[in-house]
């Protein structure tokens, strides 16, 4: 369960690392739970290392021109024991085996599918922020403002 958690990776690749990054901002403005958003590309400059049975991942491995390469860092994360929960589409017919946790969203244009992909993330973030007993109405230190004159 994420909530019990102390930390979190969250990967992506091309448009959606992006979404990825913004995933990470909502988690810890809610939750208070430390988590990154990292370019699946640069596994191997760092992030590998934190990888294993007890590191939560989300892997955003929507069927986009990069699919292949994103592919490639999900068999890195779980040739270290890693159990990522994976955002993707909900035509591909790669995770209908049951061996991995899904969340699948519809498919659309490459340059709108992290508008999509995000929605999964913010439900997420807000959960887990009511599981860690966190105000989501009223988040500590966040600083947020808008000046009307």
């Amino acid at each position: 369960m994420l909530a019990k958690q102390t930390s979190l990776l969250i990967m992506g690749r091309g448009y959606q690392h992006a979404t990825c990054l913004e995933a990470a901002l909502k988690i810890k403005e809610l939750s208070y739970l430390h988590s990154e958003g990292i370019l699946a590309g640069e596994l191997k400059h760092g992030p590998l290392a934190l990888i294993d049975e007890s590191m939560p991942v989300i892997l955003v491995m929507t069927q986009d021109s990069i699919y292949p390469k994103v592919r490639s860092a999900l068999e890195q994360v779980t040739a270290r024991k890693g159990a990522p929960i994976i955002i993707a589409n909900d035509t591909d017919p790669s995770f209908d085996d049951g061996r991995h946790r899904v969340i699948r969203v519809p498919r659309t244009v490459d340059c709108l599918q992290g508008i999509l992909n995000i929605i999964p993330l913010q439900l997420l973030s807000y959960h887990v922020a009511i599981a860690r007993g966190c105000n989501v109405d009223m988040p500590r230190n966040l600083a947020k403002s808008v000046t009307v004159e």
